[in-house]
């Protein structure tokens, strides 16, 4: 177990990195894509926080973003390889049409994901729970830790991307 610590530490970044500049391509932190988002970020703000940062935190929340992609590609991936790790991809666009997301951050994150995780256990030795660990905790760091913080510093990102 222990000396996995590298892998999941490697994995959480390339998970961290992965789902935000999907995020940030897909522009989460432009506005509240769903319902809830919009909600999310007025709270979010009313406690000192930076509304677009909100707003993707929002999103991230209350639709399958590349956040969500990117677990549960790591989840199918772990079950089933590439295929499961598709299967998955599937599900996270079946998952946005339901709660009428308009765009397809969670499956480009799901299908970027295994892409990912399939070069990294490939070619570089990490196994494929290390990014279930990476994922779950590069959301955390996210949303877990501070959401006044995580916002700030998303809106400092997406200012600078704007």
């Amino acid at each position: 177990m222990l000396e996995q610590l590298p892998y999941i530490a490697a994995a959480t970044a390339i998970c961290l990195i992965l789902f935000v500049v999907i995020d940030f391509i897909f522009k989460l932190p432009k506005i509240g894509g769903v319902s809830g988002a919009e909600a999310i970020a007025n709270d979010i703000e009313a406690t000192g926080g930076n509304k677009h940062g909100g707003y993707m935190i929002g999103n991230i929340i209350t639709s399958p973003d590349a956040s969500a992609g990117t677990l549960l590609a790591a989840c199918g991936f772990f079950i089933y390889g590439v295929i499961g790790a598709v299967i998955a991809a599937v599900l996270v666009f079946i998952g946005a049409r339901i709660c009428a997301d308009k765009g397809y951050a969670g499956l480009t994150g799901a299908l970027a994901a295994t892409a990912v995780i399939w070069a990294c256990t490939t070619f570089l030795g990490f196994a494929p729970e290390t990014f279930i660990a990476g994922i779950v905790l590069a959301i955390l760091i996210v949303e877990g830790l501070s959401l006044k913080l995580s916002s700030k510093i998303i809106g400092k990102l997406w200012g600078k991307r704007t």
